[in-house]
């Protein structure tokens, strides 16, 4: 017992290993919830990935949940265990000793957070830089057009049938020259645009179609014309805005044949929920086939692109943003 009759002092050590035990276990959990393969834990409500890329974005979100949880279990834990071992006896109706304050405890509810805030940052962070990323040249392009209620797909590559160079077309020049760089030569292009009352002729689902080959490396170079509106194909596990007088630019390869629902992510005025499409990802001889489809249709050229940026800000980033 300790010189006043307690006998706390044995209990320290044993809490001193305690707290240790639960900041070492809390910040493991955290460290490697984050590094789960997305196939070995439940995808919690997300689609399956029908893209090389979308993995990664399972695999966070994965991550944050095992997290989550591991600190709710800990959280729980402590609750319980403390109802448990420091009720009131029954047989004992003295006010307990009363601590003022704990070094050791008030450490670790100030430092266990700022670790698992910075952990969770440090793997957001690291796979933000990775998606974001651009190759030198993608296989293709598409120029997303997004405007008031539907969208267009300018597909920015040569095709037979249809002459000019998306470098130099006027439909085109909201885009900065920093993409137009990576566009192929004479890219004479065609165009799909939709309204509200397009339907995919196959699915029947609402919105206009984009094509994709499977297995390809796509950039997307989104543009709008009126609002803020949100690039968003649900099993890409991928979405960005599309914002007035700024491209955004983003790639995915998909690596799944099927047509899939996209839809715009921003709330962007009173029609929002039409703002609806379709992708299908085929072969790349189907895709080139169709292509030539829409040339043969009339659909040759490009639909014009969005507001531009102005001044200086048009092509103040690089190519590595």
């Amino acid at each position: 017992m300790s010189p006043n009759g307690s006998d706390r002092s044995p209990r320290r050590p044993m809490r001193r290993k305690l707290l240790q035990a639960m900041t070492a276990g809390l910040v493991l959990a955290t460290a490697t919830g984050c590094s789960y393969n997305w196939e070995d834990f439940p995808r919690l409500g997300m689609p399956t990935p029908t893209t090389e890329e979308a993995p990664r974005i399972l695999s966070l979100w994965q991550g944050s949940w095992a997290a989550a949880l591991a600190t709710g279990v800990l959280v729980w834990g402590l609750i319980l265990w403390s109802t448990v071992f420091h009720r009131r006896s029954r047989t004992k109706v003295e006010v307990p000793p009363q601590t003022r304050y704990n070094m050791p405890i008030e450490a670790l509810y100030t430092v266990v957070p700022l670790i698992i805030v910075s952990v969770l940052f440090y793997f957001t962070a690291r796979d933000e830089t990775k998606l974001l990323s651009l190759k030198d040249k993608p296989d293709l392009t598409v120029n997303v057009v997004g405007y008031q209620w539907s969208w267009a797909f300018n597909y920015v590559q040569p095709v037979d049938g249809s002459t000019g160079d998306a470098k130099t077309d006027k439909n085109l020049s909201a885009i900065p020259d920093r993409f137009k760089e990576d566009f192929p030569a004479n890219a004479g292009g065609v165009y799909d645009a939709g309204t509200p009352a397009s339907r995919n002729p196959q699915t029947g689902n609402p919105g206009p179609t984009l094509w994709l080959p499977k297995g390809k490396t796509v950039r997307f170079v989104l543009t709008s014309r009126d609002v803020i509106h949100s690039f968003w194909v649900v099993p890409f596990l991928m979405k960005q805005d599309v914002i007035p007088g700024h491209t955004n630019a983003f790639e995915v390869t998909p690596n799944r044949e099927g047509t899939f629902l996209g839809k715009c992510a921003e709330l962007c005025g009173v029609d929002h929920s039409r703002m609806l499409f379709n992708v299908k990802v085929v072969s790349p001889e189907r895709y080139e086939q169709h292509l030539k489809d829409l040339a043969k249709k009339g659909q040759t050229g490009y639909v014009p692109a969005g507001i531009a940026q102005t001044g200086h800000e048009k092509n103040r980033e690089t190519t590595n943003l």
